[in-house]
Formats: C-alpha cells, structure tokens, sequence
C-alpha cells in the first residue's frame, strides 16, 4: 500500500512537471516580455503601488499613483503626510482609509530602520500593510531575487490547470515553486497574471477553447465549471 502511494504520488508530480513544461512554453511564446503592470521608478514606489493594488486594479492604481507620488515620493515625504490626506488621494481606491493608516506607518517604519526599502523578507513582511504576497513582489521586481507571488488569478488558474489542488495560496505557491524552474519564477507569475487577463478569465469562460484549459483542465474540471 505505501509503494503504491509512493507511485501515485511519484505519478502526480510528474504529470504536474510535464504539464507545467508545456504551459511555460506556451507562456513564453505568447509573452516574451514582462513588464511590471503598476507604474513605479524604484523599490519604493513599487511596494506602494502593489499595497494599493489589493482589491483593485491596476489600471485603477496607476490612474492614482502619479498625484501620490507627487507629494509623496519617498517615505521621508509620505511620513509627513496626515492620514487623511493620504485618504484623500486614494479615496477610489478599495479599502482606502485601511490602506491610507498603512502607507503612514510603513513610511515611518522604514525611516526607523534606516529609509531604505531593503531586499530582505523578514523586513519587508514586518511593514504595516505588507503581506507575503507584496513582499514576493517587490523581492522579484525591484530586486531580482527569485520569488513567486501568489495572488488569486494565479491561485485560481493553478487549481484550474492541475499543477496544485489549491486549498490555498501558500500551497499553490509550495506547489508552483515545485514545477516551474526557479530562473523563471520572477516571469512566470507575471506571464500568467497575462494570459488569465487575456485568455482565462474567472467567469463566463469555455475551458474547451483556452490554449491552456483545454488540455490542462481534467474532464471533472470543465463540466464543474462549465456546468456540463
């Protein structure tokens, strides 16, 4: 009975390594380039704008940014800030007056450490506002070291593909670390969040006809999703 575990289990990691093989060519022949979607010009504003990013979009984040970095730049700028003009700012962002108390406290915190943005987990994760998720974004995109952050789009074509059972986003990080090649991790998330956009959206989606679904999704999935 364990042999056969061992197997199955052997079985599972394979067929995952031979489907994420597939899905990073694919990934990488339809997205050669990966641009960082939020607008920024250092580790700074990028950890600003990926804390805005939480239950909005991008597109939202970048329309607000230009008059927030106006006045506040830098953490030294955004500690002098009040709070509320902080809110005032970001007011048609979701969550706003959460996310106003947050960019105060970080901006202090980081001058109370030294007024760097430092390339260092522990650190980055102690910040007001900043969970494993932003801190895998600004690790990989400002700093280059190799990370693989999770949001719900990844989390949710993860579980649809098969390359993670997807109770939840810290195991579909541990299982997409698994399969994709670590010199990759830093496009791949961004390669994906891609074609969800484009290709593999969460609603209304014939998974018979996605370049990836298609063939990734088991049959269970479809008819799951697509009533069937």
């Amino acid at each position: 009975m364990e042999g056969w575990r061992k197997s199955r289990f052997g079985g599972l990691i394979l067929r995952r390594l031979e489907k994420a093989r597939k899905i990073g060519e694919i990934l990488d022949s339809k997205y050669p380039e990966t641009p960082i979607p939020l607008d920024h010009v250092d580790a700074y504003t990028l950890l600003v704008a990926v804390m805005l990013s939480a239950q909005s979009t991008d597109k939202k984040v970048n329309e607000i940014t230009p008059k927030l970095f106006e006045v506040a730049g830098s953490p030294e700028e955004m500690a002098l800030l009040e709070v509320e003009e902080i809110r005032q700012i970001i007011r048609e962002i979701g969550l706003a007056p959460t996310k106003a108390k947050n960019l105060r406290r970080m901006a202090e915190q980081i001058l109370e450490d030294g007024g760097e943005v430092r390339p260092d987990w522990e650190f980055l994760e102690s910040l007001a506002g900043v969970g494993h998720k932003t801190a895998s974004v600004v690790m990989s995109q400002a700093f280059g070291v190799p990370a693989f952050p999770v949001d719900t789009h990844i989390h949710r074509l993860a579980a649809r593909w098969g390359l993670s059972d997807g109770r939840n986003v810290v195991k579909t990080e541990r299982d997409l670390k698994a399969v994709f090649a670590e010199e990759t991790w830093n496009r791949r998330h961004l390669q994906i969040i891609y074609f969800g956009r484009e290709y593999c959206p969460s609603l209304r989606h014939d998974l018979t006809s996605c370049p990836i679904c298609s063939w990734a999704a088991t049959k269970k999935r479809i008819r799951e999703e697509m009533g069937g």
